[in-house]
This record gives structure tokens, C-alpha cells and sequence, in this order.
């Protein structure tokens, strides 16, 4: 079974929640303005929620692995090697599964970098289409 890709994961997170959002906002957002008056702090999670999305887009924009050239291919082989040693050496150091996946997750970072520029455009328009339907609730 390959290993599961970060940015495939992310769009259909961002794919499905946009799906939600197109198909509910006009129902939740009568809701949401309800909910201001009993519960202010749910503009505060909007809010939230959008500059988080921005952040994401910032990340994902400044991700460029075309600009690394050839090397990224021994670098995505060389994470997926790094991978597989950090999950047989987890069992054995228990003590350390904390540190152990914060490096795995540097590692499916940097071993999904060669799908992002096939999506990148369609992950960027997901975020901006969610923050729009957030934007829309709030309003």
C-alpha cells in the first residue's frame, strides 16, 4: 500500500469541507447569526477559521519544489527510507514516540512535496472558496 500523500490528504479535506460549506452555508448561517446573541465567541471560531485558511495558503504558496530541481527525487526517496527506520524504531523507543513523529511528520512533508505542483492551484482555490463561505456566514 503507498504511502498516503499530504497534499492529496489536504484537498480532499479542503474538497469536502468546501462540498459542506457550498451546500449548507444559506441554512447555517441564519443559525450562526442565532447563535451570536447566546454564544458571541462564534464569530471569534469564524474568524479564527479564516485566518487560519489564510496562513494555509500562505504555507502552501511558499512551497516551491520545482525549485529544488533533480535532487528531490533522492530527497523523497531518502524521507520514505527515513520513514519506514523511524516506524520499526518506535516500538522499540516508546519513550520517544513524540519526537519520533514530530520528525515523521517532517518527513510526509517533504515525501508529498512532489505531488504539490500538480495541485497547488486546486488546494489555493479551495482555501479561498471556503474563506468565502465563511466570510458569508459571518455577515
Amino acid at each position: 500500500m503507498p504511502a498516503p500523500n499530504l497534499f492529496d490528504e489536504l484537498k480532499e479535506a479542503l474538497t469536502k469541507f468546501k462540498d459542506f460549506l457550498d451546500q449548507n452555508t444559506a441554512t447555517i448561517k441564519p443559525a450562526i447569526q442565532a447563535l451570536k446573541s447566546i454564544v458571541p465567541q462564534i464569530t471569534e471560531l469564524i474568524d479564527k477559521l479564516i485566518e487560519l485558511m489564510g496562513k494555509l495558503k500562505t504555507e502552501i504558496d511558499k512551497l516551491n519544489p520545482g525549485a529544488v530541481g533533480g535532487g528531490l527525487a533522492k530527497v523523497t526517496e531518502f524521507t520514505g527510507g527515513v520513514k519506514t527506520l523511524l516506524e520499526a524504531a518506535k516500538n522499540l523507543l516508546p519513550n520517544e514516540a513524540d519526537e519520533i513523529d514530530a520528525v515523521l511528520g517532517v518527513a510526509n512533508v517533504v515525501s508529498s512535496l512532489p505531488s504539490l505542483d500538480q495541485i497547488k492551484g486546486e488546494i489555493k482555490q479551495l482555501i479561498d472558496s471556503i474563506i468565502g463561505n465563511l466570510n458569508q456566514l459571518k455577515s
